[in-house]
């Protein structure tokens, strides 16, 4: 809207100059006081955009000042108080509604037939007058009409935007949902069966062991040992059914093309350095997770630009490192909130650190997590 008036203000501006070049010799105070009234209801149209009827209002008046302004001493007919009176029939139409333009549209023809009347006119001209008249409220009223469509179309394209995430949204809550309850149902399953099974089968073994002969409690043992390591493994298989798909690296890249699509963030993501096999507990992939979100959020809510870059690396294989940042004007006042807080607090209890750099052209949020040690595993 502002730059809208100021290319009203230049059309004035470039006319106004040529009117005033061309009747300059015959100027006198009261077309110096009609030219500021002018200009001073040009200059207080804008404030009164939330009062159409205001408005509405001021551009008569403009309408009617044209008659004393080129009309009260000379009666000739000026090219260009017809080209003011056709910028108010336009500023009428392009900022009121079509009831409302139709009003200063009434009150411009009458001003227009005013200064027809006074001036000595031929009938080709009046007939000329007339016609560019009609063509330009033809024209203007077409624009109004295709302007409005336009508005509505996009309004509706928004709701049905809008519709259409919350509609996805939606759909992944239950597709998430519906995999979760499949997979508690394996988990359970599994348990169930296979678990109650293996825990059968090593008490049998520890009965016969107890009556077996000496030689052959040695490969009891052996057995018995096989079958409490297929139960732990039974186990761990279950506890990784019950988690939830949400956190851990997985998550983070949902999240990122959630963003991406949802909220128009350009997102470069790199995985260094095997980030991928870095050995991440339950709590720390969630600590991640979390930690991600909040810098992401940070950067929809308080950044400017709608870029971010993320990088994941595990140099080493002995600490896991996320950093994300975005362009970003240097503050000087910059203070940690609640978010960034709470992102140190979550990290530190999984054993890491929240670094933060607030440079001149940057915002970085770099974590650093411990991992555990890899010597124990064996292939």
């Amino acid at each position: 809207m502002k730059y809208t008036y100021y290319i009203w203000l230049a059309l004035h501006a470039i006319v106004w100059t040529l009117a005033y070049e061309s009747f300059a010799a015959d100027i006198n105070v009261e077309h110096l006081l009609g030219i500021s009234i002018f200009f001073i209801l040009l200059f207080i149209v804008p404030l009164f955009t939330e009062s159409p009827l205001i408005q509405t209002l001021l551009f008569c008046v403009q309408a009617l000042l044209i008659i004393p302004i080129f009309y009260s001493v000379n009666n000739d007919l000026s090219p260009y108080a017809i080209l003011i009176q056709s910028l108010i029939i336009a500023e009428a139409v392009f900022y009121l509604s079509r009831t409302k333009s139709l009003v200063v549209i009434g009150v411009q023809l009458i001003s227009a037939a005013v200064t027809l009347m006074i001036s000595s006119l031929t009938v080709p001209q009046i007939i000329w007058c007339a016609v560019f008249y009609l063509l330009v409220v033809t024209a203007l009223f077409y624009h109004q009409v295709i302007h409005y469509q336009e508005k509505e179309a996009r309004l509706s394209n928004e709701a049905l935007l809008e519709e259409y995430r919350r509609m996805k949204r939606q759909l992944l809550v239950e597709e998430q949902k519906a995999r979760q309850d499949e997979r508690m149902l394996i988990g359970h399953e599994i348990h169930d069966s296979v678990g109650h099974k293996l825990t059968a089968l090593l008490f049998q073994f520890e009965a016969f062991r107890l009556t077996a002969a000496e030689k052959d409690k040695e490969t009891v043992e052996k057995l018995k040992e096989l079958a409490e390591q297929s139960l732990e493994e039974t186990r761990q298989a279950v506890r990784s059914f019950k988690q939830r798909e949400g956190s851990g690296l997985q998550g983070v890249i949902r999240l990122i093309r959630k963003l991406e699509i949802e909220s128009f963030m350009k997102i470069q993501f790199s995985v260094k350095h095997g980030a991928f096999a870095a050995p991440l507990t339950g709590e720390q992939s969630f600590a991640i997770y979390r930690a991600v979100q909040e810098a992401l959020t940070n950067i929809m809510k308080h950044s400017s630009t709608r870029e971010a870059q993320v990088i994941f690396e595990s140099p080493g294989g002995s600490i896991f490192r996320f950093e994300v940042m975005n362009a970003a004007t240097y503050d000087p006042y910059f203070q940690e909130g609640y978010g960034l807080k709470s992102m140190r607090e979550r990290l530190e209890k999984v054993g890491g650190s929240l670094e933060i750099a607030y440079e001149a052209q940057r915002f970085l949020v770099r974590g650093t997590i411990r991992l555990a040690d890899w010597s124990g595993y064996d292939d």
